[in-house]
């Protein structure tokens, strides 16, 4: 890809390394490597670290951080990633495997959007290991991929004002769990009993970008 990396201020207290466009796993894990090196420099002054899809946010300090001399190491480590070979994005991580029951409210209408039935569907989103590109809209709630292109289907055109927690989903190319009860206008598949989010633990968010995701199912 031409143009990158870049790295542009985000507002006064932040820096955005953005070293691609666009959604896909092996982007998703060199974003995953150069926030790693970035949290390995321990800049003064730098308190976040945040992976996108294809961007890294570095957030900081400005009284305690040289903006300039800390845009330069950005740059330098960014150029340094996109230098190397792609990672296998395919490896790495924790692998999670989440107990799903594919009982979803979406389920029936997804099977006929798409020409499926319903335990093709369930066959089709349990066979894949997905990777966890980033981690966004509400505490947890990580966004995973790639979705069979068999599966893939636009977003609610109105979306449900309480999805449970615990919810199995899919939009688009991807799939999600939600979190916690949320408002959210991805289609509800299926459900499991495990805790994505707990504020209690330690780290409290069960997923973290570049982990495995893999969908088991129970009856």
């Amino acid at each position: 890809m031409t143009g990158y990396p870049r790295v542009v201020p985000l507002g006064d207290s932040a820096l955005l390394a953005i070293l691609g466009e666009g959604v896909g796993v092996a982007l998703s894990a060199r974003v995953g490597r150069l926030a790693g090196a970035l949290r390995d420099l321990a800049a003064p002054g730098v308190h976040g670290v945040v992976p996108a899809y294809a961007a890294v946010a570095i957030h900081f300090d400005p009284l305690a951080a040289d903006s300039e001399a800390l845009g330069r190491q950005v740059a330098h480590l960014a150029a340094a990633e996109m230098a190397k070979p792609a990672p296998d994005a395919t490896a790495g991580g924790k692998l999670h495997v989440l107990p799903v029951r594919y009982d979803g409210p979406d389920l029936a209408m997804v099977a006929d959007r798409l020409r499926l039935a319903p335990d093709e569907v369930a066959r089709r989103h349990a066979q894949l290991t997905y990777r966890v590109l980033f981690l966004g809209f509400v505490p947890g709630f990580g966004y995973l991929g790639p979705l069979d292109s068999a599966l893939a289907l636009p977003r609610r055109p109105e979306p449900r004002r309480r999805v449970p927690a615990g919810s199995v989903a899919i939009a688009g190319e991807q799939t999600a769990v939600y979190p916690v009860e949320t408002p959210g206008g991805w289609h509800l598949i299926g459900h499991t009993e495990t805790v994505l989010f707990d504020s209690s633990r330690e780290p409290p968010n069960l997923l973290a970008a570049g982990d495995r995701v893999r969908f088991e199912p129970v009856s």
